[in-house]
């Protein structure tokens, strides 16, 4: 199928980063993103793929013992497992490798093939678009998995992650992350937007490509849930309460102009790092270019550094938190948690009893002393492999 003929190239910052909007063989959505330095030309070749259709959308399930909503998503089974390099499904497509992606590129964001959530959406103002009809609790309930879940590649390389990628490129990133969130936000049905990077075949990565993902969901995660109780017994100040707490404390790692760094006070994992803005903001779309900036050279900072703790790579999730798109908009700040099982050179934390069946979590390594190993970790990292 031939790229979308009748939209134009626009900037997602204005003079930089250029977001070029494209179609697959499919119909699933490509946007491409350029660099502010990009070496490409602006055309695309178009996907000429025959392509089977997409598979239908997953059907989710709550669990009455505990009101979460599961989604079973079985078109998942098929996904692609460590494939070699000549297939990499997220390289440009060459005549040997027909891959998702038409052309080269800098960043490129494109719909899942087998998605969790979606591709099917609810009608606007229809009764499957109201939340409350996800609320309450019962025995064998259904419902569709409205959503959608992108892809989002940080490089056309083989191999890698988000912290071996440059300054530029993070900062597209960035941009793309925003652009996504704004986008699917105003989906209808769509109430959580959830953009995560998995790195390391501990974390049950199954691609070595550098790329991260993004989920909108069609509920309020539980975790989520667990943190609007939270702020509703403790006030809508928790963050900004939060975050001077551990600015005045022992636990922080990095620290800029807008963005602080921190060990938490009653981290889980071995290593587990949160991330901040300083200022107030309930998600990607609404941080400022000032803010992207700074966060294009922390964020590198932070994921070299804590490669350089063991001095390989190390397995992580980077969990961006958002506010949902309808409630608590005002208290719930943007935020990353980075958190990883390795608890040593060798070893990693496997949950078990404690953790997974009853989630009480037990910590393997004191928060200040971990704070302590990043600081120094990121500072061999500035000194080896400055951003």
């Amino acid at each position: 199928m031939a790229e979308t003929p009748a939209t134009p190239p626009t900037a997602a910052a204005p003079g930089r980063i250029t977001k070029r909007a494209h179609t697959l063989a499919d119909g699933r959505e490509l946007i491409y993103f350029d660099d502010a330095d990009t070496t490409l030309p602006p055309d695309r070749a178009p996907d000429a793929r025959v392509l089977d259709e997409r598979p239908p959308t997953a059907t989710m399930r709550q669990d009455v013992l505990t009101g979460d909503w599961i989604s079973i998503a079985a078109a998942r089974q098929n996904r692609v497992v460590m494939p070699p390099a000549a297939l990499d499904p997220l390289a440009p497509q060459t005549p040997e490798n027909p891959s998702e992606i038409p052309a080269n590129y800098d960043v490129a964001v494109f719909e899942n093939r087998s998605p969790s959530f979606g591709p099917a959406l609810p009608l606007v103002g229809s009764a499957e678009a109201d939340p409350a009809r996800l609320d309450g609790v019962g025995l064998n309930r259904e419902a569709p998995s409205y959503g959608r879940c992108e892809v989002v590649c940080f490089s056309p390389e083989h191999e890698g992650a988000f912290g071996s990628i440059h300054r530029s490129r993070a900062r597209t990133v960035i941009e793309a992350w925003a652009d996504r969130t704004a986008a699917l936000s105003a989906l209808p049905g769509v109430r959580q937007v959830f953009p995560f990077e998995n790195r390391g075949a501990a974390i049950g990565v199954t691609l070595q490509h550098p790329h991260g993902q993004i989920y909108s969901y069609p509920y309020i995660t539980p975790r989520t849930q667990r943190l609007i109780a939270s702020i509703d017994e403790y006030g809508p100040g928790l963050f900004a309460d939060l975050l001077a707490a551990e600015q005045a404390g022992p636990r922080v790692v990095l620290a800029g102009e807008h963005w602080t760094a921190f060990v938490p006070f009653a981290a889980r994992w071995p290593i587990e790092v949160h991330l901040l803005p300083n200022e107030h903001v309930a998600d990607f779309a609404e941080t400022s270019s000032a803010q992207r900036d700074e966060l294009a050279v922390l964020y590198l900072r932070l994921l070299r550094g804590v490669d350089a703790l063991y001095g390989d790579p190390t397995p992580y999730i980077a969990a961006w938190h958002q506010a949902p798109v309808d409630t608590h908009r005002d208290s719930i700040r943007l935020n990353l948690q980075l958190t990883s099982p390795r608890r040593g050179p060798d070893k990693l934390k496997f949950l078990a009893g404690s953790e997974a069946a009853m989630g009480a979590w037990i910590g393997d390594i004191p928060p200040e002393t971990q704070a302590e190993r990043l600081r120094a970790a990121i500072a061999q990292a500035d000194e080896e492999n400055p951003v």
